[in-house]
């Protein structure tokens, strides 16, 4: 399921990052704050639930998303970095988890696990102190 994210429910911000840049990142502001109204992309309800679990603290209770991109040197760099964990995180909240199938341990298991047990609990056992009688 492909999840398009229109326009006018992005807003950017450039601020002035930290990190490498040197004077540079003190003049310039080349931090890209990506901000979503995830209310207006109209998500199945699932996916939203998922969004919400991946995203965090990173989205606000008003409904929106506001990821920070200061990785690189250049406000091109990073508005493109902040897009594409957008697109990471859209995509991993839109995939179904696969559907769990409850196993039992066979009867040949469970006799091993106890024997296994036994020997584990022998070898504790000799570690104690020794009885002279």
């Amino acid at each position: 399921m492909t999840v398009t994210v229109p326009e006018d429910a992005l807003e950017e911000r450039f601020l002035a990052a930290t990190g490498p840049g040197g004077q540079n990142v003190n003049k310039v502001a080349t931090a890209c704050q990506l901000r979503v109204d995830v209310y207006r992309l109209g998500l199945h309800p699932e996916t939203f639930r998922r969004l919400k679990l991946l995203a965090g603290s990173r989205l606000t209770a008003g409904g929106t998303l506001v990821l920070n991109a200061k990785r690189y040197r250049t406000q091109e760099a990073n508005r493109a970095d902040a897009r594409e964990r957008l697109a990471e995180l859209l995509t991993k909240a839109s995939e179904r988890e696969a559907r769990r199938v409850k196993t039992k341990p066979s009867r040949a298991a469970k006799a091993r696990r106890v024997d296994e047990k036994k020997g584990r609990s022998a070898v504790k056992a000799g570690r104690g102190r020794i009885k002279v009688d």
